[in-house]
């Protein structure tokens, strides 16, 4: 039996902050590199293929075209930027990393002696980035400080006892944005989408339609789904008020 909690060359480095980095899959870049007037010299690109390397999934600037797991959840986004630090003598980058409240988890500091802007910078890149460790996430709160913009409920916890969710043979699959989630009976009336971590993502009520659900997000907020050509859709709430349709295809 498994008990899930459903719960809608120069170079600085502080350990207990790049564990947490390790914590989170989802990355979003800042808009503008902070320092950079003209050009970042490609700096992003090589951000994206690091953090890539290192299991991190970087996510595309238009939060429309975001996964539901991180949509639904920006506590489980970090915010990447990196910093112009440079002196006289060398190219210099700060890269932090930001959480959901803004709140700045980890600092890396990285410089090089190449005089060249561009392979001076991504040189001062890499070896900022060295020590950031292979991504292994966890599933964060979805709790942010009331003085965010777009302030999300606080979740509730309830326990449920299942049986082990590895996929078994036979077991419903479904595929969101090239992330993998099974199908797992609580009851005659109810199901939940959990992901690959056994985290449920959402928990799914009959109504009297064979085809339409009430919906209880992992954020505590409640919504609707519905079938469509065998497949699972769920009308996700975003921060305008407005809804978005996320499809769950079935594998």
């Amino acid at each position: 039996m498994k008990k899930l909690a459903i719960a809608f060359s120069m170079l600085s480095f502080t350990a207990i902050f790049a564990q947490k980095v390790s914590d989170y899959q989802y990355i979003s870049l800042a808009e503008k590199f902070e320092g950079f007037k003209e050009s970042n010299y490609g700096l992003d690109k090589a951000l994206i293929k690091s953090l890539n390397s290192k299991k991190y999934i970087v996510l595309p600037a238009n939060r429309n075209e975001w996964p539901a797991a991180a949509m639904q959840n920006p506590c489980n986004v970090l915010l990447a930027d990196v910093e112009n630090d440079s002196g006289m003598l060398r190219n210099k980058v700060i890269v932090k990393f930001k959480d959901c409240n803004n709140k700045v988890i980890a600092t890396q500091k990285g410089a090089s002696s190449i005089k060249e802007f561009e392979a001076g910078f991504q040189d001062a890149l890499k070896q900022a980035m060295t020590t950031i460790p292979t991504s292994v996430p966890v599933e964060n709160s979805l709790v942010q400080s009331s003085v965010s913009n777009n302030s999300m409920p606080e979740m509730t916890t309830r326990e449920v006892v299942l049986e082990d969710t590895k996929p078994a043979s036979g077991a419903e699959m479904y595929t969101n944005q090239n992330i993998k989630f099974q199908k797992i009976k609580l009851n005659d009336k109810q199901f939940i989408l959990a992901d690959k971590s056994s985290t449920p993502f959402a928990t799914f009520t009959a109504t009297t339609r064979n085809d339409i659900f009430r919906v209880k997000l992992q954020n505590g907020s409640d919504t609707i789904a519905y079938l469509e050509n065998g497949n699972i859709v769920i009308e996700l709430p975003v921060s305008d008020n407005s809804y978005m349709k996320q499809t769950f295809k079935k594998d």
